[in-house]
Parts: structure tokens; C-alpha cells; sequence
């Protein structure tokens, strides 16, 4: 069941929304050669307690990170602990925030002094898929009308989306429908509505679109190992068009 927020809980949710921005960006900046995936973490999680929020992630379904770090052939889902960031890597950096009992949900991809044109181009396509998937959404316009830009712009640019993994309604609950694939035709679904709340994430592959679970069962590698990059925003359909709530 799709949740409608009232006014109230769209506060909330720009409250909470608001908080995540900035730690994603503040977690951003931090990310630099030599630095652990941990550390990140460990920094993010001082920043969520200063906010007055906790970590949405740590303790999810069994997850043990408060943010998800996810390094080069890495899709998701990535587990903080002792990898040491190196020159050219691409880090995944995940940000869930519960804020007054309400989700913000974002993600961001940074690159650490990549010289690789064709790397800095699946980033930047896979931020500009995000964008893309934005602008289509629209009250009364259909679900898969996001998918499609989305998966249309990543493969014109000559990339490949991830299928297993997709993006999610968000409110008091981190997953709430509907589902919002990066694939499919225009047109379908149900119709977007005022209220509604939506995490848009593309996950954009170099290789196939293919991914498999490793043994922790949680972080998702590229099945051919190569690059993938993952951005998201959470967003508020509303009458007076969409707005960005994780900026």
C-alpha cells in the first residue's frame, strides 16, 4: 500500500531529509586517499548523533553499518570496515536517516583523484540518470515514466542499469511502496500523486547490468567486476512539482 503524507509529515520528511543532505555531503568531503571505509562511517555516525537523528541502516534486516560504503566493483550495500581508500578508487557513500520517526534516504558517488575520462563519465552519467528520472516525475504521470528516463539515458550513454536492485517509496518505514525500478517502458504503472515520497536511485554498471550477493550477504559486486556508481535523492511528488528533499 502506497502511503499518502498530509502536511505534517511532509515537514517531517523534509526535516529528516535535510539531515541526510548534509551528512552525505559532510561524509563526501571526507572521503580522500588513505582513509578507511570505517572511518567514513565512524564519522558519519558522530554527525547523525550531533543532528539529533539515528543511523536508518545499522541494525536493518541485520545490517551492521550505519552507512553503506560501497568501493569500485561494489553496487550496494558495502560494509564499512578496514579497506584503506586509494588514489582512483570511485566510493559509493549510502546515508539513511531517522529523524522524529521519519526517513531520508541518499547516496552519492565521489571520486578520488580518477583521471580515467571514461570513469569520470559513468559517474557523471549515473548522477545525471538521477536527474533524469527527477524530471519525469510529475502528479498524474505514471511510475515507470521515472524507470524509463532513467534506464533510456544510461544506456544512450552507453551503460548498463542494475535490475536486482531498485529504488523505494520512504516515509516512516525506510522500504514502503511502490517499487521504482530503473528500467521499463513509459506509461505504466500507477499514477504519481500529490504526497507521495519516493527514494530515486540508479545503480549504473560499466559492464553488464548483472550482480551478484557476496558471502557477508549483503555487499552486491558487479558480476564482471567492473565499476559501478549509485546516486540517490529522496523526493516529494507534489502539485507544485517535484521537490528534492536530500539536497
Amino acid at each position: 500500500m502506497v502511503i499518502i503524507k498530509g502536511d505534517s509529515e511532509i515537514e517531517a520528511m523534509r526535516a529528516s531529509g535535510h539531515v541526510a543532505g548534509i551528512i552525505r555531503d559532510a561524509v563526501a568531503d571526507k572521503v580522500t586517499a588513505g582513509i578507511t571505509t570505517k572511518e567514513l562511517a565512524d564519522y558519519a555516525g558522530e554527525l547523525i548523533v550531533q543532528h539529533g537523528a539515528r543511523s536508518a541502516f545499522l541494525g536493518y534486516r541485520g545490517f551492521p553499518g550505519r552507512i553503506c560504503v560501497s568501493v569500485n566493483n561494489e553496487v550496494v550495500h558495502g560494509i564499512p570496515g578496514g579497506y584503506r581508500i586509494k588514489t582512483g578508487d570511485i566510493v559509493s557513500l549510502d546515508i539513511g536517516v531517522a529523524l522524529d520517526g521519519f526517513i531520508g534516504d541518499t547516496a552519492t558517488t565521489v571520486m578520488v583523484e580518477v583521471t580515467d575520462l571514461e570513469v569520470v563519465r559513468l559517474v557523471d552519467c549515473t548522477k545525471q540518470a538521477l536527474f533524469e528520472g527527477i524530471e519525469s516525475a510529475c502528479v498524474d504521470g505514471r511510475l515507470s515514466d521515472i524507470s524509463h528516463a532513467i534506464e533510456s539515458f544510461a544506456v544512450k550513454s552507453g551503460f548498463n542499469v542494475v535490475r536486482n536492485f531498485v529504488g523505494h517509496g520512504i516515509g516512516r518505514s525506510l522500504h514502503e511502496d511502490p517499487q521504482v525500478p530503473n528500467f521499463g517502458r513509459p506509461g505504466r504503472g500507477m499514477k504519481l500523486r500529490h504526497g507521495m515520497t519516493l527514494a530515486i536511485e540508479p545503480m549504473v554498471n560499466f559492464g553488464c547490468g548483472d550482480v551478484e550477493v557476496q558471502s557477508d550477504g549483503w555487499t552486491v559486486l558487479t558480476k564482471d567486476r567492473k565499476l559501478s556508481a549509485h546516486f540517490e535523492h529522496t523526493i516529494l511528488i507534489a502539485d507544485g512539482g517535484v521537490e528534492i528533499l536530500t539536497l
